[in-house]
């Protein structure tokens, strides 16, 4: 690939000599060559600017010297094989220059004229013509911010591009794992010796020796810092990329992946509201009969609903000071899944006439404080599967643990239909236990419960 810049200060790009783009000069992987525009002038003074038309400040950059410099370089490369040039021209007016694109000048060009700007730009016509006559022409910006010239926005697309062409890196792995590579990701924190500096070590799980355990962490440290500091990267990260793990990940930072659903969505759990009454019955209405086994007729699955999960229960749930009701609200503002907890006083028992398990023992530590029961947790059909119940629970836990938080073990229990077997098992995943069973009353049937509880604090 051969790179051609083009400024008033060609003596700027001494620098492309220096490191990886000097070697691979020598190596004959890559050509950078600059030019004085200057020498495309006719005039005593090489007067490459004129005054803008309409008026205002600065200068603008001539046309007419721009598509004579131009037209050389490109005669240049006529005749070699497979040539293709592309004209870029760094502007703050430009689009965000992007791993991506880097990527796809790195396989489709071989020739990248760069066009260097100073004074208040170049004259529009440059672009204007040049794309007219079948030449891309990529108007690229670094960020939202102004430079005095085009050159330090032209030696970083020498070196985003150069840098992806066969044999100019050592490792070609490092290409996937880095920053805006092919995972998606800003990279994973990276250490070296010594072990200990200024008294922060090494993370322990770098020196383990375990690569697998290893992997798991970058990947997840990279998920965080992109989270954190890239929400836009987050929204076009592929789903298909990613695994149940990074799923898990991913809940836990308040992005789900629903069904079928090409990127990752921002979610939000929150402890309902007033205005929530509505959609929040509305949605027990709907998810409860899928919870209820198949033996319960309809007339009894219906009228425990209208019992329990009217808008006037959920009213009276919301703004008692004894229940908690969380809810999960996707980018729309919909509710999506909500749970619903029973708080005891001080270190009581919650549900004791309900079949709650005073005397298990769970985690191998007694309970030192209240035994909280969860009553309901729900997640609208489509979102099941995309980490929403750890998105929900998690939230859950942490307001219950505001709650509770002057005692040591608070414990957390539920119930869930015998036959439910995929309840059962959501509920292990989230750390629950079996410790016992109960009989459940829905409409004028019996219903058979598994009691399931946890520790509130284990993370």
């Amino acid at each position: 690939m051969r790179f051609d810049i083009v400024s008033v200060f060609p003596e700027f790009f001494s620098v492309l000599d220096l490191s990886l783009v000097g070697k691979a000069q020598e190596r004959g992987i890559l050509d950078v060559q600059s030019h004085d525009l200057r020498d495309w002038t006719d005039d005593p003074h090489r007067t490459v600017d004129d005054t803008p038309a309409g008026g205002g400040a600065g200068m603008v950059m001539r046309p007419d010297i721009w598509g004579t410099a131009i037209d050389s370089l490109m005669e240049s490369s006529q005749g070699r094989r497979g040539s293709r040039t592309i004209l870029a021209i760094p502007t703050p007016s430009g689009v965000p220059l992007t791993q991506r694109t880097c990527e796809r000048l790195a396989q489709e060009a071989s020739q990248i004229i760069i066009a260097c700007g100073r004074y208040e730009g170049i004259d529009a016509r440059v672009s204007e013509h040049y794309s007219s006559v079948g030449i891309e022409v990529l108007e690229y910006s670094l960020g939202d911010y102004v430079l005095n010239g085009g050159e330090v926005a032209a030696v970083a697309l020498v070196e985003a591009v150069g840098r992806l062409l066969p044999g100019m890196v050592g490792n070609p792995e490092s290409l996937v794992e880095e920053s805006h590579g092919a995972a998606g990701l800003l990279e994973y924190p990276v250490y070296t010796r010594p072990q200990t500096w200024r008294e922060q070590a090494i993370p322990p799980v770098l020196t383990s020796g375990n690569h697998g355990v290893t992997a798991r962490w970058r990947r997840d440290r990279a998920i965080e810092k992109t989270a954190a500091r890239r929400p836009d990267m987050m929204r076009q990260l592929d789903s298909a990329s990613l695994d149940k793990l990074d799923k898990r990940k991913l809940a836990s930072l308040g992005w789900l992946v629903p069904a079928q659903a090409d990127h990752p969505v921002p979610m939000n759990a929150r402890v309902a509201r007033a205005e929530d009454i509505a959609s929040v019955a509305e949605l027990a209405a709907a998810t409860f009969p899928d919870a209820a086994p198949d033996y319960l007729s309809d007339v009894s699955i219906q009228a425990f609903i209208a019992e329990n999960l009217t808008p006037d229960t959920f009213t009276t749930y919301i703004h008692s000071p004894d229940w908690l009701t969380m809810v999960l609200v996707d980018p729309c503002g919909r509710i999506v899944g909500y749970t619903l907890s029973l708080v005891p006083e001080s270190d009581g028992v919650a549900g004791r006439d309900e079949g709650a398990p005073v005397d298990a023992v769970v985690g191998n530590k007694a309970r030192k404080g209240p035994l909280v029961e969860l009553s309901k947790f729900y997640i609208a059909e489509s979102w099941r599967g995309s980490g929403a119940s750890t998105m929900l629970f998690n939230a859950t836990r942490v307001a219950l643990l505001e709650r509770t938080g002057e005692w040591e073990e608070p414990y957390l229990w539920l119930g869930t239909n015998a036959r439910n077997k995929r309840a059962q098992k959501a509920y292990k995943a989230l750390g629950f236990e079996r410790v016992g069973k109960r009989t459940f009353t829905v409409g004028e049937q019996d219903n058979s419960d598994v009691v399931f509880a946890r520790l509130l604090r284990m993370a």
